[in-house]
């Protein structure tokens, strides 16, 4: 049977042989077997029960949940000279019965439908007087509430097919399956002993990235430039990102079309069409496009927000290279990300045990995103699959100019404050306490008294809260699955507390100076000397000999950059940054090593007050690591006025770290409130939530939820 198979496959798909796993998947089918078959997008699941279907006699149902992905296969089908027809919402009542009694008249090998039908007692009826030898179920996690698209209709599939006079055949495909949802696959669609085909989830022409911190807009703006004439898809989170990206690519000439729900029907379908077509270059989407868009030339797929799951990402970013050439998938990852999933899952999921599941989803989404290991490897593990390699070299962290470093003295720090706070609190109050903030929380709960409160202070906020990330994804720290998570550490995290293990990865590899680091050297020991002599002190006060000569290797040009040098604390980077920064930048414009960057952090920032707009240089301090209070005494600005820049940054489309402006629960409560009340309005708002929620947090959650906040 397989070489009649192979046959057919050759005559009408123009293929010589099966790709890996096909055979195997047909030839269960065809000697009568239930079978689960799971492969990743682009491994040819359709020609699996395709293939069969032309060789049993009878007919084959194939269960399909989307209007487009019936279409796409039975205009495919009919292209190839195979019978075949659908049954959808798209038809009138007469063109349903149509089809029913041709497909009573053996005039189809395939019949399309969406499970929607097969809870109707007259539908049933038709199918009772039909030779029906398989059923095909596509896209079979939809069964699973633990899967990633859970659709309740899935669960009329089993009495549907016990239904029938004779039990047909089974095989449920899917692209991305836990165990849990094999399970659920197995026993809600009343498969007999099945044969599990897992075909493997690797897609080696695929090229992973992670990108954090990255202005989102700006980085399309670039990344769509350099791609021109490449067909890719841009996911967002919600329907007014979708418009707002769509709306920006057009402005700036590219052919770009977008897809929501919100849309209406022909529209969507049209704009659809044009990208199969190559009409339109780039579809702008939420996720409600591309289950079963079979086109094979997209080259990349970014993500403009995190996915709410590992199964959703990797079935959309697989939409890339079907074709087998390579193809990029690149997630644009903003601190923001998380908290809007937990908000969509809150609005979405109601049933409690659910709840959890996709929270502890979600955790494993962000542990992907500050994973410092294989990306590749990551994933592959997630679905149950060891990876060939340690590393793919075709991953962000991979292809990352890193080096393994020993990090154990900061993470016994990190670790050390978990204790401290009793395992009863998040990662950015841990982040704060360690840095030494002085924020509200922080001096209300009296977490500045503690041994372990400002242990950190050198160290950039954010830089502290992607190391707590790191220790999370690597398994040191864990999280408690709920909607606001707890840190707590893991036996790992304790081993190393206790000095009987340590912890090395991977950090980026500072860019190392070869030529005339000797002179530059000198020159900072002259700059160093003229200070120690005016402040009467010293030399090495000012900087120790190991601090000018990691200066003199690496060549910080900007304050950020400075700020990682080791002996650079906050105190000497304030008071002595300046002048060292002017001195390295002098000489490696007059050396030519590299063009000095636009500065970013207080000293340079106030240098170039005329060139840079005040808006702006606020926005550099905070993403610098700068609490606002400090920003607004270091630029002799008022609170407010600082608070203000960074609510005029967001508008204008930069890129703003939420989570240390607005507290996750006052947010909720906020988010709640302006459901309750419909309204944005600032003074309504604050009269009717809790006196200790101030204004600067209403304004913040307000800005940041300005697009999906009805009336604002």
């Amino acid at each position: 049977m397989l070489e009649k198979a192979r046959s057919l496959l050759q005559k009408y798909y123009g293929y010589a042989d099966f790709r890996p796993g096909q055979g195997q998947i047909i030839t269960s089918l065809l000697e009568g077997r239930d079978t689960l078959a799971v492969m990743p997008t682009g491994a040819g699941k359709s020609l699996c029960f395709q293939l069969p279907a032309l060789l049993l006699p009878g007919i084959t149902v194939v269960i399909s949940p989307l209007i487009s992905l019936m279409k796409d296969q039975v205009d495919a089908l009919h292209s190839v000279g195979i019978p075949a027809a659908f049954i959808n919402s798209s038809l009138t009542m007469a063109e349903v019965r149509e089809r029913l009694n041709a497909a009573r008249r053996n005039q189809y090998k395939l019949l399309y439908i969406a499970p929607e039908r097969l809870a109707s007692e007259p539908f049933q009826a038709a199918f009772k007087e039909m030779q029906v030898s398989l059923v095909a179920i596509d896209e079979a996690h939809c069964v699973s509430q633990w899967g990633h698209d859970f659709r309740p209709s899935y669960r009329a599939v089993g009495p549907f097919i016990a239904a029938l006079p004779d039990r047909p055949v089974i095989g449920a495909f899917t692209a991305t399956a836990t165990e849990n949802v094999k399970q659920d696959i197995i026993g809600l669609m009343e498969l007999a002993n099945p044969a599990v085909y897992v075909t493997g989830f690797d897609r080696p022409n695929l090229s992973f990235a992670v990108i954090r911190g990255e202005n989102k807009q700006n980085f399309i703006r670039q990344y769509v430039s350099a791609n021109r004439n490449r067909s890719g898809i841009i996911y967002a989170a919600t329907r007014n990102e979708v418009d707002n990206l769509y709306a920006a690519l057009r402005k700036n000439g590219y052919s770009a079309g977008k897809y929501h729900a919100g849309l209406p029907d022909e529209e969507r379908r049209q704009n659809q069409e044009a990208f199969i077509q190559d009409d339109c270059e780039i579809m702008v989407a939420t996720n409600a496009f591309g289950m079963g868009i079979d086109k094979s030339n997209v080259r990349y797929v970014i993500h403009y927000n995190m996915p709410k799951n590992m199964e959703a990402y990797y079935q959309e970013a697989g939409r890339a290279g079907r074709d087998g050439e390579p193809s990029e998938c690149i997630l644009l990852f903003g601190a923001q990300d998380t908290m809007l999933q937990k908000f969509l899952i809150e609005q979405t999921v109601t049933d409690p045990e659910r709840k959890m599941s996709e929270f502890g989803k979600l955790q494993a989404m962000v542990d992907y995103c500050h994973t410092p290991q294989c990306l590749r490897r990551y994933i592959l593990a997630y679905f149950g699959e060891t990876a060939a390699a340690d590393e793919c070299g075709n991953c962000s962290n991979c292809k990352e100019d890193a080096e393994l470093a020993d990090i154990t003295l900061e993470a016994q720090k990190v670790f050390s404050c978990v204790l401290r706070l009793k395992e009863r609190y998040g990662a950015t109050l841990i982040a704060d306490v360690l840095k030494g903030a002085k924020n509200k929380r922080v001096l209300q709960g009296g977490f500045n008294t503690l041994s372990v409160y400002g242990i950190m202070q050198e160290y950039p906020l954010q830089e502290i809260k992607d190391l707590i990330n790191r220790l999370i994804a690597t398994e040191y720290l864990c999280l408690t699955e709920s909607e606001y998570p707890v840190v707590k550490l893991t036996p790992n995290g304790v081993a190393v507390l206790k000095n009987q293990a340590q912890v090395w990865q991977k950090v980026p590899r500072r860019p190392q100076r070869t030529a005339d680091t000797n002179s530059l050297f000198e020159v900072l020991r002259a700059l160093r000397k003229e200070i120690a002599a005016r402040e009467q002190v010293p030399p090495y006060v000012v900087f120790a000999d190991s601090t000018l000569k990691e200066m003199s290797e690496i060549c910080p040009v900007d304050e950020t950059a400075l700020r990682s040098v080791t002996g650079v604390g906050d105190i000497k980077l304030k008071r002595y940054g300046a002048a060292f920064l002017k001195v390295i930048q002098e000489y490696t414009a007059s050396h030519k090593l590299t063009p000095p960057p636009a500065a970013s952090a207080p000293a340079a920032a106030v240098t170039k007050e005329k060139e840079i707009p005040s808006h702006e240089i606020t926005l550099q301090l905070f993403c610098a690591g700068y609490e606002p209070a400090q920003i607004a005494r270091q630029r002799n600005l008022k609170p407010v006025t600082v608070e203000d820049h960074l609510l005029r940054c967001s508008r204008e489309g930069h890129s703003i770290d939420w989570s240390r402006l607005i507290p996750a629960r006052e947010e909720a409560l906020i988010l709640d409130k302006i459901k309750e009340l419909k309204t944005g309005r600032l003074k309504l708002l604050k009269d009717a939530l809790p006196a200790e929620i101030d204004y600067a947090t209403i304004k913040a959650v307000l800005c940041k939820h300005r697009q999906d906040v009805a009336g604002f």
